[in-house]
Formats: C-alpha cells, structure tokens, sequence
C-alpha cells in the first residue's frame, strides 16, 4: 500500500504508517497560534492571518477527517478502488494541515534577523552565506508556479540543508524526503489580500517574522 496516514503533534508533523493498518484514532485538530492574528502585523495583517488560519486551515482538518473516514471504509470493505481514489484527498487535505501546522510555528512577532549557533554555520556551509540563503529561498518561492511553498529542509542521508518547492499542499518529507524546517506558503491566501498579487513584496515582507528559534529547534532534533 502507497497511501500513508498523517500523524500530528503540536510541535511537528510527519507521516508515519499505512493507511491500511489504521484501526482507530482521534480526530485531527485546529492547532491553536502561538499568537493573535494581529500579532504579525504590520508585516501579515490580521485579516489574513483570521482568514488563513480559522478558515483554510480548518477547512483542510475537516476535510481530512471526513476523507480518512472514508478510507477506514474502504479498508474494512476491502474496496481497493476507493482507497486508490482516495489517495489525492489525502496528499492535499493531510499535505495542507501538515504545512500548515509547520507554518504557524516558524513565524513569531519576536522574529526575524538571522539564525544562530549550529544552523547559522550549517547555512553558511551549504548556501556561503545568510544572504545567499536568503536570496536562493526567496527565488525559489516567488518562482513556484501557481499555488504552493517554498522550503528549507534538510537531508538526513546526506547531512545538508537543501532548498525546494512543492506544488500545491504537497507535503516536503512525503514529496522529496526532506525534513521539513522552514516553509513559505505562496498560495495566494497567504498574502493577497495585503500584497495583491505582488508575491515579492510578501517575501520580502516575511522574513520580518521568520522563528529562528522555531527553525533551529527542528534543524537540531532532525540531526539527532
């Protein structure tokens, strides 16, 4: 079986088994913000950060618990050609409340600036410097066609940060086998009610708010 089942904490996301060996679970959740919606301004208004968070991502929680329920069905029916139609629902819905729930985390209004200690040094090592990190990510997120993230991630095999984009909600571990760190979401909730559709200003604008500690709290425990 290719289908995996979303499992979620407060502090991370990943996927970790079959969907056919799931027998019983709770429900998937709204993570509550660090912060209020207004917290982020003037560089995310509140409007966004309302729409965003209690209507986007909620309405990707609902759906995924209605489409694993679904699946649960299926499996017990033994109907294959469900599963097998179910699986882009589950790649989008469960993909969406994992980059969502990263999302939230990597931002704060205490943020910005540059990182420190071992993920300062692992930047410099893999990009030369912040600011060619800085650029390198940027490009990559502005560049995403359409809807979707821009990330920073770092491969366990190889023992380097590694920048990519995903289109849509896909998931950065499920997609390339990248440890999530640092996400960017382009899609167009994300920014157009205040940056219209100019994506660079909504980059330039983010990097006020990146939760460094947040990043180099993941970048430290996926090295462990």
């Amino acid at each position: 079986c290719f289908v995996f089942f979303f499992f979620f904490s407060r502090s991370s996301a990943k996927l970790v088994a079959p969907l056919g060996c799931l027998v019983s679970r709770q429900k998937h959740t709204l993570p509550d913000l660090p912060y209020d919606y207004a917290a982020l301004e003037p560089h995310i208004n509140a409007e966004i950060m309302q729409l965003h968070h209690s209507k986007h991502h909620a309405t990707y929680v609902n759906n995924l618990n209605v489409v694993e329920e679904k699946y649960k069905e299926a499996v017990a029916k033994g109907d294959v050609t469900t599963q097998v139609s179910l699986q882009p629902a589950l790649k989008f819905n469960g993909g969406g409340h994992i980059n969502h729930t990263i999302f939230w985390t990597n931002l704060s209004p205490n943020g910005g600036g540059e990182p420190k200690g071992e993920l300062m040094e692992a930047i410099k090592r893999d990009f030369g410097s912040f600011a060619n990190f800085k650029e390198k990510l940027t490009a990559v997120s502005v560049g995403v066609q359409g809807s979707g993230w821009g990330w920073l991630g770092y491969n366990k095999e190889q023992g380097r940060l590694q920048i990519a984009a995903c289109a849509n909600q896909d998931p950065l571990q499920g997609t390339t086998g990248l440890i999530p760190l640092l996400g960017i979401d382009v899609w167009e909730h994300a920014y157009y009610l205040q940056y219209k559709n100019v994506r660079p200003d909504y980059l330039k604008a983010i990097w006020n708010v990146i939760n460094w500690e947040n990043v180099s709290s993941r970048y430290a425990t996926c090295k462990k």
